[in-house]
């Protein structure tokens, strides 16, 4: 199964994608470019940005992709 594959399969389930749980989960390090792979052959794939703490305790944005 490809990357793309793995990921459309993972949010057409209804979860939310990060690249951290992409590498966790699928086993994939670029998600963003497989996340545009998918856009330019039309799948409506969201992008939320959302802030969150890194393990400093800082605050850093991070994108979230659902469907």
């Amino acid at each position: 199964m490809s990357q793309k594959q793995r990921i459309l399969d993972y949010l057409q389930s209804g979860k939310v994608l990060t690249r951290l749980n992409s590498w966790n989960d699928l086993g994939i390090l670029e998600a963003p470019a497989r996340i545009s792979e998918l856009r330019a052959v039309s799948w409506p794939i969201v992008t939320r940005m959302v802030t969150v703490k890194n393990r400093y305790g800082e605050n850093v944005r991070i994108a979230q992709w659902t469907m």
